[in-house]
């Protein structure tokens, strides 16, 4: 790893990227995205929650927060799978979202209490976070209500509350996230940047998430679509007050994003990294807002260094 300084802020860069590269059981070390059963969970609310749940069991399970009209088909198994072979993974569609029941939330905060009722039917009283995009909103309001349960935080791709440069999107950005039918064009414009290398990387993403066969996950609803925009336009309201409340984030964070980010742009992530008080900044070349789709190895092994990391010895 080499550090520079950025505005006064340290910033990691990766030094080599690599070239080419109903109520269920608990985790299964063997299985993998492409692979783990859909389960289903009832939380408090009354959603039916559908969630996969593998990995390597023992350490603090990790709970993953998925981006803008997503579901459990679209985290890369070649990012999960990496994080899986060392804990428990946990991947959730929140209410109304594909297989799960409900409706979808209009607020980020209910979003984020959403996400609580689900950890809370699972009976998890300690868990890692991992949040992408609007996850990673959701993530930040979920460490704030229940500061206790979690223990580090991973932030990809995604900004604080009244952050700057999304409200709006811009319309061609906009054009493209709320099209009603999404393809690999969609996928390509918006997490990938133009470069010819960045593109080539988006092909070889869009064909792993469509690589499992068997029990795929329900492309989300308009509805979902709609309500997740509206919690991320009053998430996004430019207000630079709101940055104080990233002090009480005490926890342990990694922030990382691309160096072209252009739904989340990446200021957004220095300045996440430069409020919360324990944090460090992770920027990937080359790489837009799917970065961690981008380098699904190298993210992994990063989230997976900070996550195995002794407090005692920082």
């Amino acid at each position: 790893m080499t550090d520079i300084v950025s505005d006064g802020l340290a910033v990691t860069r990766p030094a080599t990227l690599a070239e080419g590269s109903s109520d269920g059981p608990g985790p299964t070390s063997s299985q993998s995205n492409y692979t783990a059963p859909n389960l289903t969970i009832e939380g408090r609310n009354g959603t039916t929650y559908a969630y996969r749940r593998f990995g390597r069991a023992g350490a603090v399970p990790v709970l993953f927060l998925q981006h803008f009209r997503g579901n459990l088909d679209n985290w890369d198994a070649a990012l999960v799978d990496d994080i899986a072979a060392e804990r428990e993974v946990i991947l959730m569609d929140s209410s109304g979202v594909g297989l799960s029941t409900g409706t979808t939330p209009h607020t980020v905060i209910e979003l984020a209490r959403d996400a609580l009722a689900f950890i809370d039917a699972l009976g998890v009283t300690l868990i890692d976070v991992v949040g992408f995009s609007i996850g990673g909103c959701i993530a930040q309001e979920v460490v704030l209500l229940r500061p206790y349960l979690v223990r580090r935080l991973v932030l990809a791709g995604t900004g604080p509350r009244g952050g700057r440069g999304y409200h709006p999107w811009a319309p061609q950005i906009r054009a493209m996230a709320n099209q009603d039918v999404q393809d690999a064009r969609h996928i390509l414009y918006l997490f990938f940047t133009t470069s010819p290398a960045s593109q080539a990387k988006g092909q070889e993403f869009v064909g792993r998430i469509f690589t499992r066969e068997e029990g795929r996950d329900v492309t989300p609803a308009l509805t979902a679509r709609d309500a997740q925009g509206e919690a991320l336009l009053e998430w996004a309201v430019p207000d630079f007050g709101q940055l104080a409340r990233l002090a009480a984030i005490t926890q342990p964070t990694l922030v990382a994003n691309g160096d072209s980010d252009r739904m989340i742009p990446t200021p957004n992530s220095y300045l996440l990294a430069g409020h919360i008080p324990d944090a460090r900044l992770v920027i990937y070349p080359d790489a837009g807002h799917g970065f961690l789709f981008q380098f699904p190895h190298e993210f992994a092994a990063e989230v997976n260094r900070f996550l195995n990391e002794d407090p005692a010895a920082g």
